[in-house]
């Protein structure tokens, strides 16, 4: 009999070859939203956070929530403690808001997945746009630390409260530092200002037994060897700009790479034509997959309501079942 899809993906974490390659098209994680936190996506309209900022989501980007263009919410660092307050959680009933969510859980077939947390980057860049928030950085690191460990405070009380009622077995750390072609910070920076940070979520949630999910777009290569000193085990999504070929040969299932696919380039249109989408797909999950420590992730990119989009996306569903769930049987 079959191994169930929570053990499956806990192998990857234990840096053994699964069974079979996890995907999108099969769950094997379930997971939370948190209202306190930065929301992933904004399918309904505008959304303001716990400390103060709008978001809107756009059909376009799949209703991804992003801070509302011209929404400016601090634009001197250094008034920020007039600006940025946290919320009273004193009266929140912490107990019954994820036992809600979790009553249903199948905790034997599934992983349970947190993720959204200690996303300081972009926190900075929600309250200040893009510009303020690299000036300041510049201008006034101290004051730029101040305000993130007085977020980094909030953050880690919400992250105490979900590891005790929901009890996850991977936590994920999302903050999308660098974009497609290069990094927004250096390496230097990312330590002195945003690592301490993560640190903190990544040291509570090892201590609760957690695997470790990093979440990180663009070209983020940089900062690997920093992720895998703080303990993170797998890294989505992995962009094509980075040297994964490289990164696989030298990490191995060191770091799982739940991603790798170019969800931007001409195998992710849904005018594609298939026998090109096929062979590129071939070669994607033959170059990522040996070894182990691979998560199929190949995302067609369009309308989720265009025909054209969802029979591309059943193309690429059935070329799972057919050729890449069980490759570690079918090619030893």
């Amino acid at each position: 009999m079959s191994i169930t899809p929570r053990e499956n993906r806990l192998m990857m974490y234990r840096q053994e070859i699964p069974e079979y390659i996890p995907s999108m098209f099969e769950q094997s994680q379930v997971g939370i939203s948190e209202e306190l936190l930065t929301p992933p996506s904004a399918p309904n309209g505008l959304i303001v956070t716990a400390l103060g900022v709008e978001y809107v989501g756009s059909k376009d980007l799949m209703n991804g929530a992003m801070p509302t263009p011209g929404k400016i919410l601090l634009d001197d660092i250094t008034k920020w403690r007039d600006v940025i307050k946290r919320p009273d959680t004193s009266g929140r009933d912490w107990e019954g808001y994820y036992k809600k969510q979790t009553k249903d859980f199948d905790r034997e077939k599934y992983v349970v997945y947190i993720g959204g947390g200690g996303d300081y980057f972009l926190t900075l860049i929600s309250f200040m746009g893009f510009e303020n928030a690299m000036f300041a950085l510049y201008e006034e690191p101290e004051e730029v630390k101040a305000l993130l460990e007085y977020v980094s405070d909030f953050y880690i009380e919400v992250m105490k409260q979900q590891l005790y009622y929901v009890k996850p077995d991977v936590y994920g750390i999302m903050d999308d530092d660098a974009a497609y072609r290069a990094p927004f910070i250096s390496l230097e920076m990312y330590r002195e200002f945003f690592k301490p940070l993560h640190k903190r979520h990544a040291d509570l949630a090892l201590e609760n037994g957690c695997y470790l999910d990093r979440h990180d777009c663009g070209k983020c290569e940089q900062f690997i060897e920093d992720w895998l000193e703080m303990g993170i085990s797998s890294w989505n999504p992995a962009q094509v700009t980075n040297d994964l070929k490289g990164i696989k040969k030298k990490y191995g299932r060191r770091l799982i790479i739940s991603g790798g696919w170019d969800s931007q380039g001409e195998m992710s249109k849904p005018d594609v034509d298939r026998n090109l989408l096929r062979d590129a797909l071939v070669e994607y999950v033959d170059t990522f997959a040996p070894g182990g420590g691979f998560v199929f992730s190949a995302m067609m990119v369009g309308n989720t309501n265009d025909p054209v989009y969802v029979q591309k996306r059943e193309f690429v569903k059935d070329f799972y079942f057919d050729y890449v769930k069980n490759w570690y049987k079918t090619h030893k």
